[in-house]
C-alpha cells in the first residue's frame, strides 16, 4: 500500500512539474549520458590578458574602497587572500582541494562527499571581487586594475574552458558573465573592451546556450540568470560586429518567457524564496542598467508590469529599518551586485535599485543603499514609495499584514510551481526590526540528511506538524509530493485597528489545518483549528534567541521575555495538552551557517482550536 501510494504521489507530481520540464531534463541527461550533447562539443582554448586597461575613468563612488580584501563566503564566512589570489577549487571550510580539474565538466559528480557542498567551490568564481577592484580603480586605488587582471588570468590559467567545477553549471558561468559586464560598466570600458575580455565572453556564451532548455525546465532563477547572460553577452558581442545577434535575441526571447510565466500577477516568485526572489529582481535590474545603456529596445509592457509587482512584493516583505526581512524559503547565500558597504542580509539596495528602474520612485530616502544607484549611474528619484501596507499575493500563497511597527507573513500554500520546503501556514512575526516568531531558512543543499530533512521540513517552521510526518512527502533531495491547496480562505479584512486573513488545507492523509491571523498594533491573535490526525500534532513557535520564561497551568500556556520589547506569549485550547516544552531547535539566517534558537512545543492527541496570543509594550 506504501509503495503504490509512493508511486501516485510520484506520478502526480511529475505531472505538476510539466510533462515537457520533465522530458526535457531526461532528454539533456541521456544526451550526457552517451556523449552526444552538443555542450560535450565544442572546444575553446584558455583565455590571456590583460582583460581590462587602464583608462581615465572618472570616479563613481564617493568613499574610500579599502585595499585589503577578503573574500566573504555566503555573506559571512572570511576567506583572507592577501596578496594572492585564491584556490579555486579548494573549500576553504575543510581544506579539502577537489579533484578533477581537468576533467570535462560533465564526467564530474553534482554530489562528492570529499568536497562538501560544491557551492563552497563555486562562491569565489563568482566574480563578486571583480566589481571590488573595479570600484577600487576608479577610487583611485591604482592597484585594482592590476589586481583585477592578476585574479582573471589566474582563474583562467586554473579553469580552462569547459574542465573542472567551476564549469559545471550554467547559472554559474552566467554570473560571472554579467559581473564581468558590470565591471565594465564601472570602469567605462564597455565601448572599448580589451579583445581578451571579449574572448573570455564568448568562452561562457558557449558554455551557456547549449544547455539554455535544461535551465528553463527547471522554472527557477537558472532560467532568468542564463537567458540574461544570453542578452546582455550577445548584445555586447553585436555592437561590434561580431557573432552575438543570435545570443541576443535568445536571451531576449527567454527572459521575457520567464519573466512573465515565473512571476505571478501580484509580485511572487516560483522558488517561494526572500533570496532568490532578491537575485531574480537583481539580473533583471542589471538587465535594464544593460539595455538603456545601450539604447536596446525596450521588452514587452507584460514584462515591465511583471517587475513592477516584484518590486513591489519585495518592497513590502523588507524592515526598512534593517533591511533584512523573513528567512523564507531557500537560501544559498546567492547575492549578485554586491556593490555596497552593507551586509549580506541588508536587502535595501536590490528594492532601492529595482524601485527606481521599475517604479519610478525611491523605496527609501538617502542612505548607503543608494551606492548601488550611484555605481552605476542612476538618479535618486525625487519620488517615494508609501509606507508598506496589507497585501495578498494570491499567485504565491503570501498574506503581509501590517499595523503599526508589527509584520506578520502567512505563507498558505499556493503551488505553481515546485515547493521547496514543507512550511504551509507558517507564520513570521516581526515587533519593528525583531524578528520575533521565525523560519530556519535551508542551511546546506549537501550535507547530512537529517540536517537537509530538517530544515526543508515542517518541524523548522512555525506551523502544526501531524503525526511526526512532514505536510508533503520527499521523493528526492530537492522533490516534494503531495503538493498542498488552499481549501479554506477567509479574506483579507483591514480596518484602522485590525487586518485579518485566514486559509487552511487538507493534507494528503487527511488531516487539516485552519489559520486565522490577527494583527493589531500591540497584539497578534493566532487560531488554529486542526484534526483529522492518527495520533497526535505538535504546534511551534520559533523564538527570537533570548531568554524565555514558561509558565503552564491547566490548558494555558504563557511565555515571557525578557527582550527589550517586552513580550509575552501565550497558547489556551479547551482540549488537553499532552505536553508544552521550551526545546532547542535550529536556524541558519546564512547558508552554511546554524545557530541554535528556543522554540516553544505543544502537544494534543485530539482534534480542536488552539489559540496563540501575543502582546508587547513598544
Amino acid at each position: 500500500m506504501q509503495l503504490f501510494r509512493h508511486w501516485c504521489l510520484l506520478a502526480d507530481t511529475l505531472w505538476c512539474l510539466g510533462l515537457r520540464n520533465v522530458a526535457d531534463v531526461i532528454l539533456y541527461r541521456l544526451l550526457l549520458y552517451f556523449h552526444v550533447h552538443p555542450v560535450q562539443k565544442i572546444y575553446r582554448p584558455v583565455s590571456i590578458g590583460p582583460f581590462f586597461q587602464e583608462a581615465d575613468a572618472a570616479s563613481s563612488v564617493d568613499q574610500q574602497i579599502p585595499s585589503q580584501f577578503d573574500l566573504i563566503y555566503f555573506g559571512w564566512y572570511r576567506v583572507p587572500t592577501t596578496k594572492l589570489p585564491p584556490a579555486w577549487h579548494c573549500n576553504p571550510f575543510n581544506s579539502y582541494e577537489a579533484k578533477g580539474s581537468q576533467l570535462p565538466w560533465w564526467k564530474i559528480p553534482d554530489f562528492q562527499d570529499e568536497v562538501g557542498d560544491i557551492k563552497t567551490i563555486w562562491e569565489s568564481s563568482r566574480f563578486d571581487w571583480v566589481l571590488h577592484f573595479s570600484k577600487q580603480y576608479v577610487a583611485g586605488d591604482l592597484s585594482g586594475q592590476t589586481k583585477l587582471n592578476t585574479w582573471l588570468a589566474d582563474w583562467c590559467k586554473n579553469n580552462p574552458p569547459f574542465l573542472g567545477l567551476n564549469w559545471k553549471c550554467g547559472q554559474e558561468a552566467s554570473i560571472r558573465l554579467l559581473h564581468l559586464a558590470a565591471a565594465s560598466l564601472i570602469l567605462n570600458q564597455t565601448s572599448a573592451p580589451s579583445p581578451n575580455l571579449l574572448e573570455l565572453l564568448v568562452t561562457h556564451l558557449e558554455r551557456i546556450a547549449p544547455t539554455i532548455r535544461y535551465a528553463m525546465a527547471q522554472n527557477n532563477n537558472h532560467g532568468t540568470s542564463e537567458a540574461a547572460a544570453l542578452f546582455v553577452g550577445g548584445a555586447w558581442l553585436d555592437y561590434f560586429g561580431l557573432d552575438g545577434q543570435e545570443w541576443g535575441a535568445t536571451g531576449r526571447i527567454w527572459l521575457e518567457d520567464r519573466v512573465e510565466r515565473l512571476i505571478g500577477a501580484q509580485g511572487s516568485f516560483s522558488q517561494s524564496s526572500l533570496n532568490y526572489h532578491r537575485l531574480m529582481l537583481d539580473t533583471c535590474s542589471f538587465v535594464e542598467i544593460w539595455r538603456e545603456h545601450w539604447h536596446l529596445p525596450k521588452f514587452s509592457e507584460a514584462y515591465y508590469k511583471r517587475l513592477q509587482a516584484a518590486t513591489t512584493w519585495i518592497q513590502l516583505m523588507i524592515n526598512p529599518d534593517t533591511g533584512d526581512g523573513p528567512n523564507l524559503g531557500a537560501n544559498d547565500g546567492a547575492h549578485l551586485l554586491p556593490v555596497t558597504t552593507l551586509g549580506y542580509r541588508d536587502y535595501r539596495p536590490s528594492v532601492q535599485l529595482a524601485s527606481v528602474l521599475f517604479l519610478k520612485q525611491c523605496a527609501y530616502q538617502s542612505g548607503p543603499w543608494d551606492e548601488i544607484l550611484t555605481t552605476f549611474g542612476l538618479a535618486r528619484s525625487e519620488r517615494c514609495l508609501p509606507k508598506r501596507m496589507d497585501y495578498i499575493a494570491e499567485d504565491g500563497g503570501f498574506a503581509m499584514l501590517h499595523k503599526g511597527r508589527a509584520f506578520a507573513m502567512l505563507r498558505y500554500p499556493k503551488f505553481q510551481y515546485r515547493p521547496g520546503q514543507a512550511d504551509a501556514l507558517h507564520l513570521d512575526f516581526w515587533i519593528g526590526s525583531e524578528n520575533l516568531l521565525r523560519d530556519a531558512g535551508s542551511y546546506s543543499y549537501n550535507t547530512e540528511r537529517t540536517w537537509m530533512e530538517y530544515f526543508s521540513g515542517t518541524t523548522s517552521h512555525n506551523t502544526m506538524q501531524f503525526d511526526q510526518r512532514d505536510q508533503m512527502p520527499r521523493l528526492g533531495r530537492f522533490l516534494l509530493g503531495g503538493w498542498l491547496k488552499t481549501g479554506w480562505k477567509q479574506p483579507l479584512v483591514t480596518t484602522s485597528k485590525s487586518s485579518t486573513f485566514g486559509a487552511g488545507y487538507i493534507d494528503y492523509l487527511g488531516a487539516y489545518h485552519r489559520r486565522v491571523v490577527e494583527l493589531q498594533e500591540r497584539h497578534l491573535r493566532v487560531s488554529d483549528l486542526v484534526g483529522g490526525f492518527l495520533e497526535k500534532a505538535v504546534l511551534r513557535w520559533r523564538l527570537v534567541p533570548g531568554k524565555w520564561t514558561l509558565r503552564c497551568e491547566n490548558n494555558l500556556i504563557e511565555l515571557t521575555s525578557e527582550i527589550q520589547i517586552g513580550v509575552s506569549l501565550t497558547v489556551e485550547t479547551e482540549i488537553p495538552m499532552l505536553c508544552a516544552q521550551l526545546v532547542t531547535g535550529w536556524e541558519s539566517r546564512y547558508y552554511l551557517r546554524k545557530t541554535e534558537l528556543p522554540v516553544l512545543e505543544i502537544e494534543i492527541d485530539q482534534p480542536g482550536m488552539l489559540t496563540t496570543r501575543v502582546s508587547w509594550h513598544l
